[in-house]
């Protein structure tokens, strides 16, 4: 018995982790084929789909996924994904600031809104949350791949805003339209980056204790799960004990 609920819990972790890298490939690939949809086919002349075949390749995402997502593009012509952004307050007023592609607006309306008051927060207008939040080109670098002199250096020769290094990674911030700019300069030193794209960069942090801290990941993983929502971004300080993607 204990042999058969030794391998179930280990079948149930292996079925949850199969079923976040299906949903995390989902939503890659429906970032690929609207972005193959809006330019070129070829990521090397397409920033925006360059950025999402990078960030497949970062997850593992195997090659034939990829492909197949921006041969999509064309297959279903009939289909449009419209990139929308919500706006709103979490339990303990915590801003929030949502990324959406979408085929059906009231269906994910309607879905993000139902969260929202399941958790107690509030969905808002445009406007209401994105004041305390910077929208600016982010691009984190593996601290294996360069030193912090060296990507300093790197930084201000390709025209980023500002440089840090933190945690296993550097990080340097763009402004939103001369990111891909930015970007193309960084890419001739170094390939393979973390990640890179335009985020919501809270202007201050707000720390909650550890109960209400649980809350908060609670409501953001709940979102992160719904299939049009690409990305969630919360002004909310998250020390190492709690540290995980928001």
């Amino acid at each position: 018995m204990a042999g058969h609920s030794h391998w179930a819990g280990i079948k149930h972790k292996k079925d949850r982790a199969d079923k976040l890298r299906s949903k995390i490939f989902s939503k890659l690939s429906k970032e690929i084929t609207v972005a193959a949809k809006l330019g070129s086919k070829d990521p090397e002349t397409n920033p925006r789909l360059r950025s999402a075949v990078q960030a497949a390749r970062n997850s593992n995402m195997p090659k034939d996924n990829i492909e197949r997502a921006i041969k999509k593009s064309d297959i279903n012509k009939n289909i449009n994904y419209d990139s929308l952004t919500y706006e709103g307050f979490g339990p303990e007023k915590i801003a929030i600031i949502i990324e959406a592609l979408t085929d059906n607006k009231n269906r994910t309306a309607s879905n993000i809104r139902t969260i929202f008051q399941k958790f107690g927060g509030n969905l808002g207008e445009s406007g209401v949350a994105s004041h305390q939040f910077r929208q600016l080109g982010v691009i984190r670098i593996d601290k294996k791949k360069i030193s912090e002199n060296d990507v300093f250096e790197l930084a201000i020769n390709s025209g980023a805003e500002d440089c840090s290094s933190t945690g296993q990674h550097h990080e340097i911030t763009t402004t939103k339209d001369s990111f891909y700019k930015v970007k193309l300069q960084i890419e001739k030193k170094i390939q393979e980056f973390i990640s890179s794209g335009i985020e919501w960069l809270p202007i201050n942090k707000i720390s909650l204790d550890k109960e209400k801290i649980k809350l908060m990941l609670d409501f953001l993983t709940t979102l992160e799960e719904d299939d049009d929502i690409q990305h969630v971004y919360a002004n909310l300080e998250i020390n190492n004990n709690f540290r995980g993607k928001t």
